[in-house]
This record gives structure tokens, sequence and C-alpha cells, in this order.
């Protein structure tokens, strides 16, 4: 897709314990039992499979069966079984165990799906393939790829909801599948994912509303929800979420007030709520956030004034939609404010007098 300028298994059985009592039932997410069912099977295979280098070499030589157009011939003469897998172009090899942990396969024009045999590279700890034309739905059998950090699937076609199964990936830090055709919501498995930093979802289409689950991701840095469909109001549990640098949730369908717990998010560096349907007035917590330095609420319909004292402040960018700016304190003659705002004019106080500021965007 072109890039966009802006930039354990449930039994019915009773086990052990809990055969003197009754038992309450535990309800199954939907679209959750075959993930659980494939779990399982890899669960009781594991004691009497044994996996090695040559595993790895299958996998990848199934990845390249289903390449449809290569037309750099990116793996033609590189990925061949007469030579060590770990030699192969775009694959890295752990020092230790001698496994595939790292594949990078971006910017390489490749049309193809992933097939299912791709869930046994398990050493497998960073996966890149950005910017290539891989489609289809994601293949379940990924749920195995338990040691992956890093995930980059962004800037292709595949499509499908959101799986379920990121859930289970517990050493995920990165996740990137931005540009892509994913449908649905963020799954409330992601509240496992304790280690997730980066969830970079933007430009698919994401119909729902934004998940409280967002709030148990504990050491989450930067979420990017640009250019969706989603709808309802910006949750009051996203305050929650203390460590967020990034939040980006514009060009979707969002409406309601901006919530005050906003600004309790004190690490917040980059503030972008464009293009929605917010109204009311922009929380003064937020510009009493240390580290802003990005505020841009353009494409709403928010009033009100700024608070004093916003040239002495760390922002270094404010874009605000229909807001004609007062900023009342002393500036510097020769450099009133580094502001950039989304009005062609803004008035502002000095000295006692008002005047106007032709603004640059």
């Amino acid at each position: 897709m072109p890039r966009n300028n802006w930039s354990s298994p449930l039994t019915t059985e009773c086990p052990g314990s809990y055969c003197g009592g009754v038992r309450p039932e535990v309800p199954v997410p939907a679209g959750m039992n075959a993930v659980l069912s494939l779990l399982h099977y890899v669960m009781a295979s594991s004691a009497t499979t044994q996996t090695n280098i040559t595993t790895d070499q299958l996998a990848l030589l199934a990845l390249k069966s289903q390449i449809i157009s290569d037309p750099s011939h990116f793996l033609d003469e590189s990925w061949s079984p007469a030579t060590s897998v770990c030699h192969w172009v775009g694959v890295t090899c752990g020092s230790h165990h001698q496994r595939v942990k790292s594949l990078n396969l971006s910017n390489v024009a490749l049309t193809s799906r992933i097939p299912r045999e791709f869930g046994n590279l398990t050493f497998l700890v960073y996966l890149d393939l950005e910017s290539n034309n891989f489609e289809g739905n994601l293949p379940q059998e990924m749920a195995l790829l338990r040691r992956l950090k890093f995930l980059d699937l962004s800037f292709n076609n595949f499509r499908g909801a959101i799986p379920s199964w990121f859930g289970f990936l517990h050493q995920l830090q990165v996740i990137n599948i931005r540009n892509n055709s994913f449908t649905g919501s963020i799954p409330s498995s992601f509240s496992n994912m304790s280690t997730l930093e980066t969830l970079n979802l933007n430009f698919n289409s994401i119909d729902r509303q934004i998940q409280k689950v967002i709030a148990s991701l504990i050491n989450l840095r930067e979420l990017r929800l640009r250019g969706n469909k989603l709808i309802g109001s910006i949750p009051l549990s996203l305050s929650n979420a203390s460590r967020l640098e990034t939040l980006d949730i514009s060009f979707n369908s969002l409406q309601g007030n901006i919530p005050e717990g906003i600004g309790n998010l004190h690490n917040m560096k980059l503030l972008v709520i464009q293009a929605n349907q917010l109204t009311g007035s922009i929380p003064f917590t937020i510009f009493n956030i240390s580290r802003i330095e990005v505020i841009a609420f353009t494409g709403n319909s928010l009033s009100g004034n700024l608070p004093n004292g916003l040239c002495w402040s760390t922002i270094v960018a404010l874009l605000l939609s229909t807001i004609v700016a007062h900023i009342s304190t002393i500036v510097d003659d020769e450099d009133i404010c580094d502001f950039v705002f989304s009005t062609s004019v803004a008035a502002f106080i000095y000295e006692g007098k008002t005047f106007e500021v032709q603004i640059w965007l």
C-alpha cells in the first residue's frame, strides 16, 4: 500500500483439585478456540519433536514457495538448499543455538503470503517485512513465535481481524502493522503483553471504540491509531497509560470532549488528535505536561482560550483549529513565539497592546 505523507488450553473435564466442587465455566472469547487448540497441540508434541536448523530452512523455503513475484530476484539465488540458511540474504542466526533469530525482507517488493510453516521459526526474535506486497491473513501458527520482540509488517496488504494470538507473544516490544487492511478492534488478549512499548496501527480499517485494554499496557510509550474508523469517545482509562510519550489518534470519527485526565500523562511529548469530531474546550492540564513538544488538534470543533506562559514552555509546535490564541505574557521582541497555529492569524497581547501576527502553516 502507498505511504501516507503525514507522517493452557481449556477442557471439558474436571482436572485435579477442581473435582471436589463445582467449577465455574470460563467464557472463551470469540476466535480464541482455534488458537488454544493450536497451543495445546504444540505443548503435547514439543516433548517428542526435535527442531534444528533444518526446521528453519524448511520454514523459509515454504515462504519462498509462496512468492508470486520477486522483481529484484532478491531470493532466487541466495535462498538455496545448497547453502547454509545462516548465509541466506536477510537471515541472521544466533551465535549460540545457530537458529534463525532475525529475518529482514523489507523494501524488496515481494508479493507473497505467509505459510503455516512460518510458525516453526521458534527462535525468531526480529521480523521485518515492511514495504512489500504480502497479502491474506496472518497464519495462527505465528502464535508459536514466543521469542519474538520486534514485528514490522507495515505497508503490505494483510487483512482480517487483528490477531488475538498477538497476546500470546509475551516478549513483544514493537508491533508495527500500519498501512494494511486489518479490521475489528484491539483484542483484549493484548493485556498480556506487559513488555509492549510501541503499537502502530495507523491506516487500517479498525472500526470500533478505543479499547480500555490500552491502559493495561504498562510499558507502552507510543500509540498510533491514525487513519482508521474509530468511533465513540476518548476513554478516560487512556490516562492510566502513564508512560505514553506519543499518542496519535487523528483522522478517525471520535466524538465528545478531550478528557482532563490526558493531562496526567506526564511523559507525553507528542499529542495529535486532528480531524475528528471533538467538541468542548482543551483541558488546561495538557499545557502543564512538562515534556510536551507538539500539540495538534486541527479539524475538530474545539473552543476556548490558551493559558498564559506558553512562550516559556517546551512546546515547539501548536496546531489548534479555529482558535485565536491570546497569550498574555512578556515575550521577546524579535522572537515572539516559535509556535505554529492552524489559524492564519493569531492575536497576542504584549505590553498591554493586542496585535495580530501572520502565522505560517
